[in-house]
C-alpha cells in the first residue's frame, strides 16, 4: 500500500510516522511522488507576490461620478418630458370644468418642482451614504421614472382621447410623494419611507 497524501505532507514537514518514512525508502513511486511534491511547492513559492495596485482609487471614482452625471443627466430628461407633456396637456387640451381638479394638478406640479430645484441643489456626491440608503434613492428614482412613463402615456401627443383628468392629479400626486421620500432620504437620511 502507498503512501498517502497526508503522509507524504507530514514526511515533508519533518513529522511523518516511521512506517511512512521506511515504505518511503523502499517504494520508488512514493519517493516520486514526494519528489513531485517539492517541486511543486518550488514552484508556487516562486511565483511573484501580486499585490492590489494602490493608484486605483482615481478610476473607480470617476467610475462612479460618472455613472452619478448620466443618472442626473437621465433624470434631467425625463423631468423636462414630463414638464412638456403636462404643458401640452394644459395649452392644447383645455379643462372642461373641474377647477378643484386643475387646482389640485396645479399644486401637485408646483410640489415636484419644489422639491426637484431642493434635490438639484442638494449635492449628493460630496456626501457618504450607506448602502441602504443608497439601494432605497434608487429604488424611488426607479419608481418615480415609472410614474413619468404613466405621465408621458397619457399626454395628447401620443394620439387618442382626452386623458381622464383624475388619473393624472393623482400620477402627479404620486409623483410629488415619492420626490418627497426622494428628497427624506437624500437629505435627511430617513432610512424607511414606508416601501
Amino acid at each position: 500500500m502507498h503512501c498517502t497524501m497526508e503522509d507524504l505532507v507530514a514526511v515533508r514537514d519533518g513529522e511523518g510516522s516511521t512506517g511512512a518514512r521506511q515504505h518511503l525508502e523502499d517504494c520508488a513511486a512514493c519517493r516520486a511522488e514526494l519528489d513531485a511534491l517539492y517541486q511543486r511547492v518550488a514552484q508556487l513559492k516562486a511565483l511573484p507576490a501580486l499585490r492590489p495596485p494602490r493608484d486605483r482609487w482615481d478610476v473607480v471614482r470617476a467610475e462612479l461620478v460618472a455613472t452619478q452625471r448620466r443618472r442626473r443627466r437621465w433624470w434631467g430628461t425625463m423631468s423636462l418630458a414630463a414638464a412638456a407633456a403636462v404643458a401640452g396637456l394644459i395649452v392644447f387640451r383645455p379643462w372642461s370644468g373641474g377647477n378643484t381638479l386643475h387646482a389640485e394638478l396645479s399644486q401637485a406640479k408646483q410640489r415636484c418642482s419644489t422639491l426637484e430645484s431642493a434635490l438639484q441643489q442638494y449635492d449628493a456626491d460630496g456626501r457618504v451614504v450607506s448602502g441602504r440608503s443608497a439601494a432605497l434613492a434608487a429604488q424611488l428614482e426607479d419608481r418615480i421614472a415609472a410614474v413619468d412613463g404613466q405621465l408621458s402615456q397619457l399626454s395628447p401627443a401620443t394620439g387618442g382621447s382626452r386623458p381622464p383628468e383624475a388619473k393624472l392629479v393623482d400620477l402627479w400626486k404620486q409623483r410629488a410623494t415619492l420626490m418627497q421620500q426622494l428628497y427624506q432620504v437624500r437629505v435627511t437620511r430617513v432610512s424607511y419611507v414606508g416601501l
